[in-house]
């Protein structure tokens, strides 16, 4: 190797370290190319000439090369890094081993990918140990199907609005699989589960394909099996297309149905945890005893979570969901008579 090609080879590797969060010794490294410490000074200025260089554009995206005496070395600092930092890929972790969306084999892998990907090279060991004891006791949903691929699949069908088949078993006795046809619109991950939204289609007396409801149903997708292309497209109106992130604020525990305007008294602490359940709750009125709460849902999924609040909360509107309320309740008394 000629003497520029050597140079050239040293000057990468070290910028190489660099970037993976490794502290860089004059020493350690003139002893580990066989050269004086005044060569491994000239390399490092020439790399922090070219970061100079680099920074000075529009970009925005400065980083310098400075020593750090804790770190015994000169290290990289300051930049807009498109990796995510230890702590930041530490609570991701952690957000997707709770959520439980995956299979073991599919949790592991991606975690895997992740920290390799992001984390700097000296701190891999580190955080792959802070989540190693969750990965070796995570427990995968019972229905321990891998879903990316479909989806991949039926991400791809909403975007370029295909007309899909498919069958589907829906939480009932005799668990058969029933066929539909659908125009795919959002998909959702909520408590454990991701879910398709898509609105159900029935053909005409001219064979047109039309919705069977003005709402778009929820489907599971580990229950979604046989996925076929029907070779047909549906349009959408961008006034009035789906958008996942207004359904999402409004839809509770995954049951479709009409938006709700409801209205409650609300008994407990503080109101916060009610805000942040239901993202479209606002406080209209408070008093020493209790904060008065209005929101927007989706379908009778807010039963479940009125419910699960025992006596901080009372319905006041609408008078249908206050009447299924009072039903519920003396349907669970029996069970305690």
């Amino acid at each position: 190797m000629s003497e520029h090609q050597s140079k050239n080879s040293r000057i990468l590797n070290i910028y190489v370290r660099l970037c993976s969060g490794f502290a860089v010794s004059k020493v350690t490294e003139a002893r580990r190319f066989g050269v004086d410490e005044r060569t491994i000074q000239r390399d490092i200025d020439d790399i922090r000439s070219f970061l100079l260089e680099r920074g000075s554009g529009d970009t925005g995206d400065s980083q310098e090369i400075v020593y750090d005496r804790y770190e015994g070395g000169f290290v990289m600092r300051g930049g807009k890094s498109s990796l995510m930092s230890n702590s930041e890929i530490l609570a991701v972790s952690k957000i997707l081993l709770d959520s439980r969306a995956f299979t073991k084999k599919e949790i592991c892998v991606i975690l895997d990918k992740m920290i390799a990907g992001c984390v700097p090279e000296k701190n891999l060991k580190v955080v792959s140990a802070l989540i190693a004891n969750e990965k070796y006791h995570y427990i995968a949903p019972r229905h321990g199907k891998e879903l990316n691929d479909l989806l991949w699949d039926i991400g791809m069908d909403i975007r370029e609005h295909r007309r899909i088949e498919f069958k589907y078993k829906k939480m009932s006795k005799n668990h058969k699989a029933l066929v539909y046809i659908v125009e795919p619109v959002g998909l959702l991950f909520s408590e454990y589960y991701f879910y398709l939204n898509a609105f159900i289609c029935e053909t005409d007396e001219n064979g047109e394909f039309i919705h069977k409801y003005q709402y778009p149903a929820i489907f599971r997708l580990d229950r979604i099996s046989g996925r076929v292309d029907t070779k047909s497209r549906f349009s959408v109106i961008y006034s009035s297309r789906f958008e996942e992130g207004e359904y999402r604020k409004r839809i509770q525990f995954m049951f479709a149905g009409e938006l709700l305007k409801v209205r409650f008294k609300y008994y407990g602490l503080s109101a916060d945890a009610v805000l942040d359940r239901l993202p479209t709750a606002r406080v209209i009125e408070s008093t020493e005893e209790y904060q008065l709460i209005e929101a927007e849902v989706y379908g009778k999924g807010i039963v479940m979570w009125i419910l699960s609040q025992g006596k901080m909360v009372e319905v006041l509107k609408p008078e249908s969901l206050r009447n299924e309320i009072k039903e519920q309740l003396l349907d669970l008394l029996k069970y305690y008579e």
